[in-house]
């Protein structure tokens, strides 16, 4: 969406006199393509962010499941250690030279960087990470969650789940490394929208359910018995219900089963990963309190996938330009720096 001008302009606009900008994620994509590409799509946009930054302000990085492999020379140098200190809720992040995050964090330059995982501290009241840990526990059953649910099996998770960083980190992980793999060797790409494989199943099989035709017919009918299949195989558990509403919910409540495991203590907590911004007015509040007690927000995403924005694009939570504010003090607050830009929900 950066590479339209006035959509850039808005962004840039927005970042004037700012103290730190955390980017929650994914901020370039890894999965899609060998690295040399991602860069050079994220170099100019990443090289113009740095460039309005005020003097001293800072770029935190947090990385999320597209852009994991930031992580990888980091990951290594720690497995190399006698007795690494516990990833906890915040570790910082280091690199070398000849490192991936260590060339875009070059392109913020003059702006001071650092990079935290698997989250940060904003202010004492206030974490934030990129939330893909919650696909572990998520009741849809989109790729990365049934993929997921085999690679715990394989390393031999917990019978009771991850209770630590490092535990979803052993599951998660190898996952991660050989999608990227795929990516850098030449594989066959997992779709071209940021969901990739995901987003593709969720659009055949909504559009199954407004078709008319046999095949359609009988493509909704065995999407049940599939998953009934990956619950005897213990892979769940997994729900047939893929309705947007349900896509919202069940990522609430996986994101929440993910606080109260790693017991984060934050009144605030701020996430991604979903794409589904919120709390959004019309929004059920309740849904968006973790059994933590965490009042939840999603900062949305960046990515334009017209197959999430239904017939009302200029409403959707899914629109692109979402972005969360937080002060010194009060709420962090949920805005979107494109919709008095230009029309909303097209590309």
């Amino acid at each position: 969406m950066l590479r339209n001008a006035r959509w850039r302009e808005a962004l840039l606009g927005a970042l004037a006199g700012i103290d730190r900008l955390v980017l929650l994620g994914d901020v370039v994509e890894l999965r899609h393509g060998p690295v040399r590409e991602a860069l050079e799509a994220a170099h100019g946009v990443l090289e113009d962010v740095g460039g309005v930054l005020s003097a001293g302000a800072e770029v935190v990085i947090v990385p999320g499941n597209h852009d994991h492999h930031l992580l990888s020379g980091w990951v290594e140098r720690r497995g190399a250690s006698a007795a690494p200190a516990p990833l906890g809720l915040e570790s910082h992040v280091d690199w070398h030279e000849d490192e991936v995050l260590a060339k875009v964090a070059a392109f913020f330059a003059p702006a001071t960087v650092r990079a935290a995982y698997p989250g940060v501290w904003l202010r004492s009241d206030v974490y934030a990470t990129h939330g893909h840990y919650c696909d572990r526990h998520t009741t849809v059953p989109l790729f990365e969650r049934i993929a997921a649910g085999v690679m715990a099996r394989v390393v031999g998770e917990p019978a009771v789940g991850p209770a630590s960083a490092e535990e979803y980190e052993a599951t998660l992980g190898p996952m991660y490394a050989w999608i990227h793999a795929v990516a850098q060797n030449g594989g066959a790409r997992l779709g071209r929208g940021s969901h990739g494989v995901s987003t593709q199943a969720w659009s055949t099989l909504t559009a199954s359910r407004r078709g008319s035709g046999l095949r359609r017919r009988a493509l909704v009918a065995g999407f049940p018995v599939a998953v009934a299949g990956l619950n005897l195989a213990k892979l769940g558990p997994l729900r047939a219900d893929i309705s947007g509403a349900e896509l919202r919910r069940a990522g609430l409540r996986a994101f929440g089963e993910v606080l109260a495991r790693l017991e984060v203590p934050a009144p605030h907590v701020v996430f991604g990963h979903t794409h589904r911004a919120g709390p959004l007015p019309g929004d059920e509040l309740a849904d968006w309190r973790a059994p933590t007690g965490a009042q939840l927000i999603n900062s949305g995403c960046w990515v334009h996938e017209p197959g999430f924005l239904g017939s009302r694009p200029d409403q959707s939570p899914y629109r692109v330009g979402f972005a969360v504010m937080i002060e010194d003090d009060g709420p962090p607050r949920l805005l979107n720096l494109l919709d008095a830009v230009t029309p909303p929900g097209q590309a």
